[in-house]
């Protein structure tokens, strides 16, 4: 208490609540506690601060508050344990003490602020104060990982905007994606010809002497494996390039019927602006005409 000064009880009166209480912790000469882990000790701050907050807001010197806060402290420490008879005895024999510290309306504020407050809860304090708590505390220690940096918004695209260019990309991935399609089948129907006729002439020796018939044969063979796979080929390059037109004929009408990007650049005016703009001939004929 020798650091509990009246410009020490102003200075706590002055902070915001968390460096107020803090100043107070040090002004009574307390150890620093976890506010956690050592809950008694915190509710024990805070009435105290409590008593500061009222005997400021009642109007008490600065000199009487420090009287308050020594008050208060000295309630709590002699009243634990007690019965609620025995601590309303207490409080009056303190009342009574102190009635050369305080003026009469002052001490009478205070035996109602005691009574309204410490009395009335007195069960509280005591079940909170006068035993200990069983706490079981968990703390948990999570990274928490900051979001990215956002681009600058002059670097972005509208959405609208953004929309049609991945539906056009997509459009020309699919063409790519038909082209090579289109030379893949090329290359294993090539590959499957020549296997077809490997084993058409397999049978026939390298220096075996062929017979008409035999020749007619393996050469119709031969032109039947050609045919067959030409056709394949021809029909699947018909079908990949009705895809191919139809895929550019859909880029062609997304391109016409692109969204203008917001805001609009110079220069280039919104769609609506160009049809309603009336054309300056236009109008010196209109005005010909009703003269």
């Amino acid at each position: 208490m020798a650091l509990l000064t009246p410009q020490g009880v102003k200075e706590v009166f002055q902070f915001q609540k968390p460096k107020g209480r803090e100043h107070l912790r040090r002004l009574l000469n307390w150890e620093a506690f976890d506010e956690l882990r050592d809950a008694r000790r915190s509710i024990l701050l805070d009435t105290i601060y409590d008593s500061v907050i009222f005997a400021v807001g009642k109007g008490f010197p600065w000199v009487e508050v420090v009287q308050v806060v020594k008050f208060t402290e000295e309630l709590l420490k002699e009243t634990k344990g007690c019965s609620i008879t025995e601590a309303v005895t207490i409080l009056g024999n303190k009342l009574r003490d102190y009635q050369g510290q305080f003026s009469t309306a002052h001490l009478l504020a205070l035996c109602d602020y005691f009574h309204n407050t410490f009395i009335r809860h007195y069960r509280l304090y005591q079940y909170v104060l006068g035993q200990d708590q069983e706490v079981n505390l968990t703390v948990a220690h999570l990274e928490v990982c900051a979001p990215p940096q956002p681009l600058p918004l002059a670097e972005g695209t509208d959405r609208e905007v953004w929309h049609h260019e991945q539906q056009l990309a997509e459009l020309r991935t699919a063409e790519v994606q038909k082209r090579t399609n289109m030379l893949l089948l090329k290359e294993t129907l090539s590959l499957e010809q020549a296997h077809m006729l490997q084993k058409a002439f397999g049978g026939q020796g390298p220096h075996q002497t062929l017979r008409r018939e035999v020749l007619e044969r393996l050469v119709s063979e031969a032109i039947h494996i050609q045919i067959e796979c030409l056709q394949e080929l021809l029909q699947y390059e018909i079908q990949v390039t009705f895809d191919i037109l139809d895929l550019r004929l859909q880029r062609k009408t997304m391109s016409l019927n692109a969204p203008l990007p917001f805001p609009p650049l110079p220069g280039n005016p919104g769609r609506e602006d160009t049809h309603q703009k009336p054309n300056k001939g236009n109008k010196g004929k209109k005005a010909k005409a009703k003269k």
